[in-house]
């Protein structure tokens, strides 16, 4: 095998392994955006394999909640009543501010899902 025939060789495995423009790589509603996700204890003991903390690929807090169900089957009852809104004892704080279902994720972001505390 020559010179010629291993550039060649390599340049056929080269654009074997690059996305193509107009691939899915490279259309903007492929993208997907990775934000992280922390749990709260009492939410994981209901839910066993469930983790602390997970990165999931979605693009608002209702999209979260349904990945969350389609993982947990029943987690997104525990976390939205039937209007649909976040339940009354529940937090989602996305980016330090309390969050609603409509609410916008973008890539990077940290969510966290609180519990109520109560006692007396």
């Amino acid at each position: 095998m020559g010179c010629g025939n291993a550039v060649a060789s390599a340049r056929r495995t080269k654009s074997l392994l690059l996305p193509r423009a107009g691939s899915l790589f490279f259309r903007k509603e492929a993208l997907s955006f990775l934000i992280i996700v922390t749990l709260p204890s009492a939410l994981i003991a209901l839910f066993p394999g469930a983790p602390r903390q997970l990165s999931l690929n979605v693009t608002s807090v209702a999209q979260l909640l349904d990945e969350l169900d389609l993982r947990w089957p029943g987690m997104r009852d525990r976390l939205r009543d039937s209007t649909p809104a976040i339940r009354r004892h529940i937090k989602i704080i996305v980016a330090q501010s309390p969050a609603v279902l409509e609410t916008a994720l973008t890539p990077g972001d940290e969510v966290y899902i609180l519990t109520a505390i109560s006692g007396g």
